[in-house]
């Protein structure tokens, strides 16, 4: 027999699968036969190893540009310059991209708040570089505001499960609320730009269709309607 996850093939006796972990759910009335095992005990299928030259390939494709450019920046200018923009981007993208790939199974709950903590050591990085000073009043705020509404929608997602709409739909609201708070940094950080209302346009249309899915989530035919005619 085969894994239903991961399709493994598993000898009768197996009541998990020794690569997934899935349980293997039988027939009351099967009866499983006496065999020598697939593979010795403690070992995975090569799917192990595909994996990680997967995680090695992946590391290979981010690491290469970075000694690149970091090369190549040396050589002009005798020093590091342009290419710490460069390996700062490529580092947060491996961490948003690479590093989840070295677990078998990533909580994105660990992962969603980590990689909004690369971006905001990446966007000290660049202000302290340019000399900007809009760090701390506006990028660290808004980088951390973000950051939360985003893994407050996962972890629910992931630890609750029922209520989706009411998850997203109040997601969207408070996004939608935020943005009136990041015009208001950027004013402050900005003198120049002054406060425009910018804000308004996409508060109202994220506040609107967040409030649409709440209603889908309190009116269930409304719910099932929608349902028929989207996915039937």
């Amino acid at each position: 027999m085969y894994c239903i996850k991961c399709g493994v093939e598993l000898p009768d006796t197996e009541k998990q699968c020794p690569l997934c972990h899935t349980q293997l759910i039988l027939p009351p009335d099967y009866e499983a036969k006496e065999q020598t095992p697939l593979y010795p005990p403690g070992k995975y299928p090569d799917r192990e190893k595909r994996r990680l030259v997967a995680q090695g390939i992946i590391l290979a494709a981010f690491l290469m540009p970075m000694l690149i450019v970091l090369i190549l920046d040396y050589q002009a200018g005798g020093g590091v310059t342009w290419s710490g923009f460069v390996i700062g981007a490529l580092m947060v993208s491996y961490v948003m991209i690479g590093l989840p790939t070295w677990f078998r199974r990533p909580n994105p709950v660990i992962f969603v708040p980590c990689s909004f903590v690369a971006i905001g050591v990446y966007l000290l990085y660049i202000d302290l570089a340019i000399h900007g000073n809009w760090f701390l009043s506006f990028a660290f705020p808004v980088t951390g505001g973000v950051g939360l509404i985003v893994t407050a929608v996962v972890t629910l997602l992931k630890y609750v499960g029922k209520g989706k709409m009411f998850i997203f739909g109040g997601g969207a609201v408070a996004l939608g609320g935020f943005l009136l708070l990041v015009e208001y940094l950027m004013a402050i950080t900005f003198p120049n730009i002054g406060m425009i209302w910018w804000s308004l346009y996409p508060m109202v249309v994220l506040v609107l269709l967040g409030g649409v899915l709440i209603f889908l989530g309190i009116c269930a035919p409304a719910r099932e309607v929608l349902e028929r005619k989207t996915f039937f």
